[in-house]
């Protein structure tokens, strides 16, 4: 891990187009502005993590026969207009 010092308004530079800088320091916290191109997410840790576990489960989902499933949704169409006619 490389550790830096900065002081209130000066910042770092990661990669080519990332820049991270010092907004305001307090005695229990230290406000960070990052300025980075749209196609590079940034999300705070936990944040991060709760994505990451979320895709997890995501991925271990059971896999829906989708043509199974437009059969279910065509009948649940075809019911409606019979339930308007009657109506």
């Amino acid at each position: 891990m490389l550790v830096l010092t900065r002081k209130n308004n000066e910042s770092i530079i990661i990669g080519e187009n990332i820049e991270v800088s010092i907004v305001d320091i307090t005695p229990t916290t230290v406000k960070l502005g990052i300025n980075a191109p749209p196609s590079i997410p940034v999300h705070r840790k936990e944040i991060f993590e709760l994505i990451h576990d979320e895709n997890i489960i995501a991925s271990k989902s059971e896999i829906v026969d989708l043509t199974k499933l437009s059969g279910e949704i065509i009948k649940l169409k075809e019911k409606k207009k019979i339930l308007e006619i009657v109506e």
